[in-house]
């Protein structure tokens, strides 16, 4: 239930991520999570179905517990202590700091194949510099769905629980979410739940992106996003794609092997550093 506590709780978990970023001096609780993640598949996995929704029941109960005895400890301070302290711990889920640091990092990067590698699970060797900047550009849009928005929805619907059990589910996602002979099976539950969680963020990231640009119709992403393998990443990809006037998508190389892929957006395919700066600034391209 929306309340003026979760509201500037959100907020200054916002404000905190944008100012300072990610914070040297304590243990990522990201981290934390995988290490749950990583304690279950080293005791208990197995190539089942039902063995990844243990994973799934298994970590959220652990984390679910957690965030919510630290809320209702929290609940028990002074009203000004609870936000402060809540929005600190809330902020640490929230990579938009991190992720245009990592994004911009692409562009002054001395060797540009490396740095993308580090962001993108497509074969980098051969990418010439309009794909290295289209696939950074990619990245941004997608990880602004669930890197952002998406963790800012559920902290303003269900506070510090509802943030932190949004990420466990998103990190188990990104460490057992694969279509491969290991994960397959055993990451599947987790990867579908994440699709659920994400499917109302990435849209409202691709029209809070058409929005802010003000270059197209609002819903002008929907018939390429849609296209996407993924029922969510495409939106969010599409939007920035019309928003910066590219094309982005088309195929590409996974692990030795050429995937075909849509397009998405319409414009220019060939991609530029500026392309990339202008997808970080997206909110002020209207007034360009």
């Amino acid at each position: 239930m929306l309340s003026i506590s979760k509201l500037v709780v959100t907020l200054l978990a916002y404000l905190i991520d944008r100012k300072f970023g990610e914070f040297s001096f304590i243990k990522h609780p990201i981290i934390l999570i995988g290490e749950v993640i990583s304690f279950f598949e080293t005791h208990f996995y197995k190539k089942s179905i039902l063995r990844g929704l243990f994973l799934v029941l298994f970590v959220l109960s652990v984390v679910g517990f957690l965030s919510t005895a630290l809320t209702l400890y929290l609940a028990y301070l002074p009203w000004w202590i609870n936000i402060a302290v809540s929005a600190f711990i809330a902020s640490m889920f929230i990579a938009h700091n991190m992720l245009k640091e990592a994004v911009l990092g692409v562009v002054t990067a001395t060797d540009k194949r490396a740095a993308i590698s580090m962001l993108v699970s497509r074969d980098t060797e051969d990418l010439s510099e309009s794909d290295i900047y289209k696939a950074a550009i990619e990245t941004y849009a997608e990880n602004l769905s669930d890197g952002v928005i998406a963790p800012l929805f559920y902290l303003l619907l269900f506070g510090l629980p509802g943030i932190v059990l949004y990420k466990a589910v998103n990190t188990m996602d990104s460490m057992v979410g694969y279509r491969d002979e290991k994960y397959e099976k055993y990451g599947k539950a987790a990867a579908i739940l994440d699709d659920v969680l994400n499917y109302i963020p990435s849209r409202l990231t691709a029209l809070l992106i058409m929005f802010l640009s003000q270059t197209k119709p609002p819903m002008a992403f929907y018939k390429d996003g849609k296209k996407h393998d993924s029922p969510n990443a495409g939106h969010p990809i599409t939007a920035m794609a019309l928003a910066i006037g590219v094309k982005l998508g088309g195929d590409t190389s996974y692990f030795g092997k050429i995937k075909e892929k849509p397009y998405f957006g319409e414009g220019r395919e060939k991609i530029t550093a500026e392309d990339v700066k202008k997808s970080i600034n997206f909110a002020k391209i209207a007034k360009n």
